[in-house]
């Protein structure tokens, strides 16, 4: 792979980026039960076997099923549990603190959405109640966001809307316009998107930042074909690390200019989200709440 300085841009809505690509992990056993191309698993268990990391915060399981928890794994085995997206809040950067005091970590990596990687970088400048934790930042992997849901919403959606019982589900997707639900014997069942909507979380309505600019590398399904992942990366500690990883044959990659259906779907959906979220913003204004939020397109060094 090639290593470049260059930084991209395809219009600020996709943010900085040095690299993009089409990607999926070539371990079989990650691909088992990944929502797509096993990125964040492939990637964490990589920098975990190298010392690039001692631990990563990821999303786990919890005793309710598809509700995440986060937790610190330490080893391959404990990260191989946490792979699949749960459509749900998890509050991973509650544990910076935990990994660095409680399990010691120097080296931490930490998996999240687009506002949850806002929040690392903001912890990283102003670490106020996060004291000697900014340097320990060593790899931020965001995933691609357009909104989020608390728990009770998926339930609804689950077992009221599609009519299947949670502890049956064996994945849930949101893809072509449908919210997706699999059961452990084979059914399928989808949603118009047009039902979900009044389940979203409402944090998620002044969010403006679909990709995870902040991130160190990032990825997502939209854009490439099914299983695969479309994987920007952004930073100089992002390329470097991927770097390694590729030639260490982690990943299977394509240019994402030969993929259907590529960055111009990425573009129009983070179009989309800022478009639809901007006027949640102005309408907040009008009733004193500040709209001086951050831009989201400012990428670390």
């Amino acid at each position: 792979m090639e290593h470049s300085s260059e930084v991209k841009t395809m219009g600020t809505e996709l943010g900085k980026y040095k690299t993009c690509v089409s990607a999926r992990s070539t371990n079989k056993e990650i691909l088992k039960k990944s929502q797509d191309g096993g990125i964040v698993t492939q990637l964490f268990a990589y920098a975990l076997e190298e010392g690039i990391i001692d631990g990563a915060i990821v999303a786990g399981q919890s005793d309710e099923p598809y509700r995440p928890r986060p937790f610190i794994a330490t080893t391959v085995e404990e990260l191989m549990t946490s792979r699949g997206t749960r459509y749900n809040i998890s509050p991973n950067v509650s544990w910076i603190k935990e990994a660095t005091r409680s399990f010691g970590l120097d080296k931490i990596g930490i998996v999240g959405t687009p506002c949850q990687m806002q929040a690392v970088r903001k912890g990283q400048l102003y670490p106020v109640g996060l004291r000697d934790v900014p340097d320990k930042i060593a790899l931020a992997v965001g995933i691609f966001c357009m909104e989020n849901f608390p728990y009770q919403s998926i339930k609804q959606l689950v077992e009221d809307h599609a009519g299947v019982k949670m502890e049956s589900v064996k994945k849930m997707d949101i893809g072509k316009g449908k919210f997706w639900v699999y059961t452990e014997r084979g059914a399928v069942v989808q949603l118009p998107l047009k039902v979900t909507h009044k389940y979203e979380q409402p944090g998620c309505h002044v969010c403006l930042d679909y990709v995870a600019n902040l991130s160190d590398v990032s990825t997502g399904s939209v854009g490439s074909p099914d299983g695969w992942s479309t994987v920007f990366v952004r930073t100089k500690k992002g390329d470097d690390i991927w770097g390694k990883a590729i030639a260490a044959g982690c990943f299977e990659t394509k240019p994402i200019e030969q993929v259907k259906p590529g960055l111009e779907l990425v573009s129009k959906l983070a179009n989309e989200k800022i478009t639809k979220n901007q006027k949640t913003v102005e309408e907040r204004a009008t009733f004193g709440v500040n709209k001086a939020l951050r831009n989201p397109y400012i990428s670390p060094k």
